[in-house]
Parts: C-alpha cells; structure tokens; sequence
C-alpha cells in the first residue's frame, strides 16, 4: 500500500472524530474561548437532561465571572453558543447556558412574579398576563403555575409572546 492511500484513511478516521463531536462539546469549547478571550475564569460542567443539552459554567473564590452572569448576557451568550453548535453540526441546538448560577436566580425571579400574578387573580382578575419571555422562561412559568394549582397558556407571536394564568376550572 502506497503513502498516499494510508493518508485517506487516516483522513476518513478524523472525519468521523468530527462527527462524533456532541452539541456539549462544540458548546464547550466555544464558551471556553469566549471566557479566554474576556479573561474569565470558570469551569464548564455539560449535562443532558430529557434530550436537552445543558451546559453549566461556574468558579470557586475570586473569579470574575459575575460580569457575564446577567440574563442579558446570559442569553445572548446562549444565543451565540447555539449558533456556533448549529454552524458545525448543522442542526438546530435547543442547548440551555447557566453562567454562575444565573439560571436558578432568574426562576426564582418568576417564580416570584408568578406569585404577584395569583395575588391578582385571588384579588379579584379573571386572569394575568406575563411580560413576554423565552419559550424556555414560559416552560418554567408553565411548570411553577402548574405546581401551584393555575392554568397557564403561552399566547401572541415571536417577541411578543408571553404567559396567562388563571385559575383552574
């Protein structure tokens, strides 16, 4: 066998190395970069939970990690990360960023203003409207109001799609 047919198949076999890459191991390794090129130190923890990549970046003592932490940054972030999974696997990433636990701040966030919006219905509204959110805040929203009791539907389109509640029939 010559020179050049050994250097197909080790061609081939790094192909398929490249297509076994999962969607948390592209993530990774972009927020990697993005944290190097901000000189942000963090660990990078991936978990898949029901078929959805979820990809977790936090740090122990002095890190400053807490300049990317808003929600804003957040889901821009989350944004970007699944546009660079996309660009290389070719599909669509549903993948979920939490950077220094700002996951867990923001459901306690709607989970409060979930609590505001029974408070109306109790006092009196048939029913309450949420400020628009993301599909993944609404699920979350969907998932607190069922737990306490409430109906929830996701009405309007695109950015101006948002969460009712009303009591339960």
């Amino acid at each position: 066998m010559d020179a050049g047919a050994g250097d197909d198949v080790a061609s081939l076999d790094d192909d398929a190395d490249e297509e076994d890459r999962d969607e948390g191991d592209i993530a990774a390794d972009y927020i990697e970069e993005l944290l190097d090129i901000a000189d942000v130190d963090g660990d990078l923890e991936i978990d898949v939970r029901g078929g959805r990549t979820y990809v977790s970046v936090t740090a122990d003592g002095d890190s400053n990690l807490s300049k990317l932490s808003s929600n804003q940054v957040v889901d821009a972030l989350q944004q970007l990360t699944r546009l660079a999974v996309q660009a290389e696997t070719g599909e669509f990433s549903r993948l979920i960023l939490d950077i220094g636990g700002s996951r867990e701040s923001r459901k306690k966030e709607l989970e409060d203003l979930v609590g505001r919006a029974i408070e109306r219905i109790e006092g009196g509204a048939s029913k309450a409207a949420l400020p628009p959110m993301s599909s993944y805040e609404r699920k979350i929203v969907h998932d607190i109001a069922a737990e306490r009791g409430y109906h929830s539907e996701s009405e309007g389109e695109g950015r101006d799609r948002h969460t009712v509640l009303q009591a339960q029939d």
